[in-house]
């Protein structure tokens, strides 16, 4: 297994705290496995029939470049061989090399599966025509062919089909049907989908629909006709001449939706994922979960980004013990490919007595001795910069967030700045992975509470954002507002958040929008700001009546 530490140590037990109870009740079955992230390297095309978009071909020729090979699988066609041959031409013409062309010059039969199957070892592209879809499910089923297609995709491969061809690329796969979906199985090439075709030409909107409310959890998909939807990693991108419907079904906090994406348009498959696995779960992450905003144990020390004067410095060491402090690094807010496992330079020069930084990310990794025991023996934690939705996509549903808890649970501190901060409170702002303009990112709305019932903002009046939070807290009454100005952070022990640094921080209730609409909070940094409780640098508020103390 692969961990980078710069401290080794041993292991510690599995937790076992109120709050570890609370957070199961709080999540059903579904909603506590990890979630897989960062997809797979290849690329998955699914193209709605009719004309096919030239980027289509263009990216097949790339993929299989010029020592590579395509398979086609024509098995979807009622006459297999003469598809095979179509699809070869039209390969061709796109600039393809006829050698480097599989096709298909003789009926299916067990020869011919063990030959195909035996090209896909090697093939860079497979090339999927249309036809009937569950004519090409079955004519493989009971065989290797989706988990080759699987390691395809694994090594960096392309999978492109059309009308059937991207009907069979999701599990769930609506076979046939007007109105009412026929469900059947299909390959798991786009997980967590079921994709419809030839969408808006053909009125499917309401079968797909369907499906997806008979399968929560999953995200309909529906291509136009003459488009295209390309997926690789997590990224999701749609070409040619039409849309790209996007399917999520109604839940008891929010009604079904439909998302239209245009040619060009960008998507993150895995947040759209996230998000119909949330419906699905039914927990609505605008209401507190874990009780009032208090940290009965422990302390929080919140900053706003924009640099650490020496006032919060000296308050987190002496929080984590002093010069005996053990601190854990988690700069695990940037892809891994970014991090840097240098202690920062304010710790370096805290003179504590060890400082360890840890990279681990998903169930396995931090199930680690070297990642469990460090967590264990801590007395501080440092969350560090970056984007708070790669904290979620590192730890949300594995021990780890347990064993955060339990070093509050034994008097230690929690600290981080900028995305480190917001990831504190129990609503994430900002969490959307293609921009930090989104307030509120479905999928990514879930931090890891150690304050809870709160949703903390940051960078605040430096950037103008006094507006941004207020529609937070008006579609989610129940949650405390925070605003975090740059080199500032509040110390939270208790109910009582002391303010500690060179600005102000900010804090809102519902009570003080009464009568507002959403059209009419204000959208002008003065006007915004007069709706905030400001607590000066020095000063403290209780958070439960937002009194100054």
């Amino acid at each position: 297994m692969r961990t980078k530490s710069q401290t080794v140590v041993c292991s510690v037990v599995l937790l076992s705290c109120s709050w570890l109870t609370s957070i199961a009740r709080a999540q059903t079955t579904s909603d506590r496995a990890f979630f897989e992230y960062s997809g797979r390297p290849g690329t998955v095309i699914a193209a709605g029939g009719g004309d096919l978009p030239p980027e289509i071909a263009a990216a097949v020729v790339q993929a299989v470049g010029d020592n590579g090979s395509v398979v086609i699988l024509p098995d979807a066609a009622e006459d297999p061989v003469s598809a095979a041959a179509q699809a070869a031409d039209y390969l061709q013409k796109a600039g393809v090399k006829p050698a480097a062309i599989v096709g298909r010059s003789t009926a299916l039969d067990d020869v011919v599966r063990g030959q195909v199957l035996q090209a896909l070892v090697t093939a860079q592209a497979v090339w999927i025509p249309g036809g009937q879809q569950s004519r090409l499910y079955e004519a493989w089923q009971n065989t290797t062919l989706e988990s080759s297609l699987q390691a395809l995709l694994q090594r960096g491969g392309m999978i492109a089909g059309s009308s059937a061809g991207a009907a069979i690329m999701s599990r769930i796969m609506i076979a046939s049907g007007r109105e009412a979906p026929q469900l059947a199985t299909g390959w798991d090439l786009i997980p967590g989908a079921i994709v419809d075709q030839h969408f808006s030409q053909r009125n499917r909107i309401a079968r797909s629909q369907q499906a997806v409310s008979l399968h929560p959890g999953t995200t309909g998909l529906g291509v136009d006709e003459g488009t295209a939807v390309l997926l690789t990693g997590r990224t999701l991108r749609t070409v040619g001449n039409g849309n790209v419907t996007i399917l999520l079904g109604a839940t008891g906090y929010r009604p079904a939706e439909t998302i239209v994406l245009p040619a060009g348009a960008i998507a993150d498959w895995t947040q759209l994922r996230r998000a119909a696995r949330q419906r699905a779960a039914g927990v609505d992450p605008g209401l507190p979960q874990f009780g009032p905003s208090t940290v009965s144990k422990g302390a929080l020390v919140i900053v706003g980004g924009g640099g650490m004067p020496q006032s919060i410095v000296d308050r987190f060491v002496q929080l984590a013990g002093g010069e005996n402090a053990n601190i854990v690094v988690l700069p695990t807010a940037v892809p891994r490919d970014q991090t840097d496992l240098r202690i920062p330079g304010f710790l370096a020069r805290a003179g504590v007595k060890k400082v360890t930084a840890l990279d681990q990310r998903g169930p396995e990794e931090v199930s680690s001795d070297t990642f469990r025991t460090a967590l264990k023996e801590a007395t501080g934690i440092w969350f560090g910069g970056g984007r708070q939705w790669n904290f979620v996509d590192a730890y949300e549903n594995t021990d780890a967030v347990a064993a955060f808890h339990e070093v509050l649970q034994r008097g230690g501190v929690i600290a981080g700045s900028s995305a480190g901060a917001t990831i504190q409170g129990e609503f994430l702002v900002r969490g959307h992975p293609l921009g930090n303009q989104v307030m509120m990112a479905e999928g990514y709305e879930r931090g890891f509470a150690f304050l809870p019932g709160s949703a903390i903002d940051q960078h605040f009046a430096q950037r103008g954002r006094q507006p941004d939070l207020l529609p937070v807290i008006q579609r989610h009454p129940q949650m405390l507002g925070v605003g975090l100005d740059e080199a500032t952070a509040i110390v939270v022990q208790g109910s009582k958040a002391e303010v500690v640094g060179q600005h102000s921080a900010h804090f809102v209730r519902a009570d003080r929008l009464q009568g507002l609409t959403a059209e009419q909070l204000p959208k002008s940094v003065d006007e915004a700001a007069k709706l905030y409780v400001t607590i000066p640098n020095g000063g403290s508020i209780d958070l439960l009546t937002l009194q100054p103390q």
